[in-house]
């Protein structure tokens, strides 16, 4: 997916094999999902070669995602950016959350899994760094859990350039952060909020606001912060 992975795993009953299907799945979900391979089922997707009622259950499940994460969004987050196909907003997130299950079911009593900078994390404790988009190598917030279910998504143009844009204009939102995270129970959920959320520029804190159970932390490009609790 273009980023690193990373899984820890606690508890005596997890074995290798364990750990080695979670690589698997997220090898899977790489090769399925990936707008840069000609022959994934997105690109076929894309490309009109195949129909999304006859693709695989897992895209069936993320086009369903995709659609409710639109609707709960006002449209703000979408998978057709250009007149293009890329559901990848949602993907990570979610590819991450099946696969701290998978690890649960597995007999692990404690979960973190790490891709590019969002985390799924069960039981605890944890302590995940937010990274200063502005002073980089230092820590702008710190997510503590110590036990139950959370997760820690962020959005911004601080790693990787302005990659996110208003759905409605194309273009780079009007007065955008430097970046924005949110914090709530599932990735899939986490991720496709703050990329929405990021979006929508200045929007984006009464949006959460209005978001149950969500914790948020922003960052402007000059300095100053502001977060929403439930």
């Amino acid at each position: 997916m273009g980023t690193v992975f990373s899984v820890t795993a606690r508890g005596e009953d997890v074995t290798p094999q364990a750990l080695d299907e979670a690589e698997a799945w997220l090898r899977h979900v790489d090769a399925v999902f990936s707008t840069y391979r000609e022959g994934s089922e997105v690109s076929r997707i894309a490309r009109g070669e195949l129909a999304p009622e006859d693709s695989a259950p897992e895209v069936r499940e993320v086009l369903r995602l995709c659609e409710r994460a639109r609707e709960q969004t006002d449209g703000w987050f979408t998978t057709g950016y250009a007149g293009g196909f890329d559901p990848s907003g949602l993907v990570k997130g979610w590819a991450v959350e099946r696969a701290a299950e998978g690890l649960l079911a597995a007999g692990a009593t404690g979960v973190c899994v790490n891709g590019g900078g969002d985390v799924q994390l069960h039981g605890g404790p944890w302590r995940v760094g937010i990274a200063d988009p502005l002073h980089p190598g230092q820590v702008a917030a710190v997510v503590e859990s110590q036990q139950g279910t959370l997760a820690v998504a962020t959005s911004g143009p601080a790693e990787r350039g302005c990659h996110i844009v208003d759905p409605h204009t194309g273009r780079a939102p009007a007065d955008g952060l430097a970046s924005l995270t949110v914090v709530c129970e599932g990735l899939t959920d986490a991720d496709t909020w703050a990329t929405a959320a990021y979006a929508m520029g200045p929007q984006a804190r009464a949006w959460l606001e209005a978001q149950p159970g969500v914790t948020a932390f922003a960052m402007t490009p000059d300095g100053e912060t502001w977060s929403v609790t439930p």
